[in-house]
């Protein structure tokens, strides 16, 4: 079976548990967090090692999320002793899917040409908001090297309006045309 599909499937429970909390976007970050602090060199080094049981393991995880809620707590710790943790962070992303997916709201990469004012970039996703019908949220990005314009990332969608793009066509046509 695919990481991504076994992902999938602890993401899956891990959503149920967070709505029946009524925390789906808290433990969002609870897990972003978890994912983030296990893939730290030393830990994951303990988490992946055999020569650390798996009752260890379970302590030094349910030793780290002490102040997370027990639900949450039970979920990582039983991630880690299927020997599922190096699948944290897929398991985090898999989970932010199933939300925005819920929610009705997809996540858009945005690279500009220059730095932009809070405001500009409200105007962009509003903007992006209404030309495909969802909520956005928009990650914004700088990238000199595209002159102008903007590139948008969502899923596995690209539409680049940018300058280098457009100059790359017009060459071509140039070319084409000779």
């Amino acid at each position: 079976m695919r990481a991504v599909t076994i992902a999938r499937n602890y993401a899956e429970v891990l959503l149920s548990l967070a709505e029946k909390a009524e925390a789906t976007e808290q433990w969002g970050d609870l897990i972003d967090a978890t994912a983030a602090a296990m893939s730290t060199p030393g830990i994951e080094a303990a988490l992946v090692s055999p020569r650390v049981s798996k009752e260890q393991k379970a302590a030094i995880v349910t030793e780290a999320l002490a102040t997370a809620p027990r639900p949450f707590m039970h979920f990582v710790v039983t991630v880690v002793n299927r020997n599922r943790q190096l699948l944290l962070g897929l398991i985090a992303d898999e989970y932010r899917a199933l939300v925005d997916a819920k929610l009705g709201r997809v996540r858009a990469g945005i690279t500009l040409s220059r730095e932009v004012d809070a405001l500009t970039k409200n105007v962009i996703t509003e903007r992006l908001a209404k030309a495909i019908g969802k909520d956005v949220i928009a990650g914004f990005a700088v990238d000199p090297a595209i002159l102008g314009g903007t590139i948008v990332r969502i899923g596995d969608r690209v539409y680049d309006g940018s300058v280098r793009k457009r100059l790359g066509r017009l060459r071509q046509q140039l070319i084409a045309g000779r």
